[in-house]
């Protein structure tokens, strides 16, 4: 199991303040957030409450028998002050109070957040208490709880977000995979812990995305819908629009004239899309060269639901009809390696980042990204306080990275008006012979291969 050692320890931290803490806890579905509260409350005494998708007053009375059960006692009222009024933590230091999924009580009951405030403020049980509001609805959180609390954001005391987790944890969670192996998982789950623990790295990519994808009982196989539909209703309209992206229509014109959907509704259901963390809009870097840069974007930003609908959603029919393996050798094999290049950028942002993290760097980092241009694309641009730029270049699917690809590059940082004195080449192959003869003159030019990463 994946140990998400920076948020443990900066959970740890606010349990040993002094006084009454009221701390929200969130991630995406798949973050392993009740795994991550079961390892945080060893040793300590708490009391944890799930909530249910139930009307206000179900809510109510589940919530008051799971505090009598624990507690030994009856309750006269049900009513969330007398809940938390009622709450002991015996000898321990500190009590841990943790209502999860608290949303689908916030939305129904204004009293909940009322009596969380009480009890944070001494004003019921006198503590210490440290109170752990924790979901797994993240646009909720991010957007629409901050209307429901109003002043009562002032008296959160921190918010920890269980974000996916990073392509260092991947090659730490699949010590049995080459670097190349490990990639292609990435781009595969992304960074959802859930999704981590159950692949297996004992075995071949091909027979995980068999077995797990692939096959009617695979753990992931209905996964990229019931993710959606999780929170998103209109499940036909999510689809129609994330089948478009993942065929190459990224812009909303595009979409407007594949999808037959209005342009207003194509705009609101991206908006939705976005807050749910699935899609992003892709901004350029910004640069002189702006009348160069296309504009408006979009890409599937959840990587497995990007790889369900490059993959599978369009030959659905098939995917029933087929042996697992008849499938992936007729549809995914062939075009896996292309799919996977935008991960592999992803992978060498992050090798620079921890380069940067301990001065290995010529530059520090202080803002990065990507440049998306009419006629080439720049992979990586990381520029410091000064405005000195880093430049990086990644290949992933073709044999070798060539001097000529470097040309094709410096011509689409004039278009983006930009120099560099820096210029960092990624291959998960090789390198041609002129551009191993040039870096050796042009000491601006580290070819970094897979065996550094």
């Amino acid at each position: 199991m994946i140990i998400r050692h920076t948020e443990l320890k900066k959970m740890e931290q606010l349990y040993a303040a002094n006084g009454n803490q009221l701390v929200v806890l969130y991630g995406r579905d798949g973050c392993d957030k009740e795994s991550f509260i079961k390892m945080f409350c060893k040793e300590k005494k708490y009391f944890y409450y799930r909530a249910r998708k139930a009307s206000k007053q179900e809510q109510c009375i589940q919530l008051g028998h799971e505090i009598e059960k624990q507690y030994g006692l009856g309750l006269a009222k049900y009513s969330y002050t007398e809940f938390f009024n009622r709450i002991r933590s015996g000898n321990a230091s500190k009590l841990v109070f943790i209502i999860d999924e608290f949303q689908y009580i916030a939305k129904r009951d204004e009293e909940f957040f009322k009596a969380v405030l009480k009890l944070k403020a001494k004003k019921l049980y006198p503590g210490p208490v440290m109170i752990v509001l924790a979901s797994s609805s993240v646009a909720w959180v991010e957007q629409e709880m901050g209307a429901r609390l109003e002043d009562g954001m002032k008296k959160i005391d921190e918010s920890v977000k269980l974000n996916d987790l990073k392509f260092l944890d991947i090659v730490r969670s699949f010590p049995e995979y080459s670097v190349s192996d490990c990639v292609k998982a990435y781009g595969i789950l992304g960074g959802v812990s859930a999704s981590m623990n159950r692949w297996n790295s004992k075995i071949d990519i091909r027979t995980n995305i068999c077995k797990h994808i692939l096959s009617p009982n695979g753990y992931l196989f209905a996964e990229a819908e019931r993710f959606i539909g999780s929170e998103l209703r209109e499940l036909a309209i999510y689809n129609t629009i994330l089948a478009a992206i993942a065929a190459g229509y990224h812009k909303l014109n595009d979409l407007f004239n594949v999808t037959g959907f209005s342009r207003a509704k194509i705009s609101v259901y991206m908006k939705n899309l976005a807050a749910f963390e699935v899609v992003e809009k892709v901004n350029s870097f910004e640069t002189g060269g702006w009348e160069n840069t296309q504009k408006g974007i979009y890409q599937i930003r959840a990587n497995y639901v990007n790889f369900w609908f490059r993959f599978i959603y369009p030959h659905m029919s098939d995917l029933y009809m087929m042996a697992p393996e008849t499938f992936y050798d007729t549809y995914i094999e062939k075009d896996l390696d292309d799919y996977m290049n935008r991960y592999f950028v992803q992978v060498c942002f992050e090798y620079l980042e921890l380069l940067d993290m301990v001065d290995k760097l010529p530059i520090k980092i202080h803002k990065s990204g990507t440049w998306v241009g009419k006629t080439g694309n720049i992979d990586i641009i990381a520029q410091d306080s000064t405005r000195n730029n880093l430049i990086g270049l990644c290949n992933w699917s073709e044999p070798e990275l060539t001097y000529e690809m470097c040309e094709k590059l410096f011509d689409t940082m004039k278009k983006a008006k930009l120099k560099s004195d820096y210029y960092y080449l990624f291959s998960a192959k090789n390198f041609d012979q002129e551009l191993l003869e040039k870096s050796k003159e042009d000491k601006r030019l580290v070819l970094v291969d897979m065996t550094q990463l």
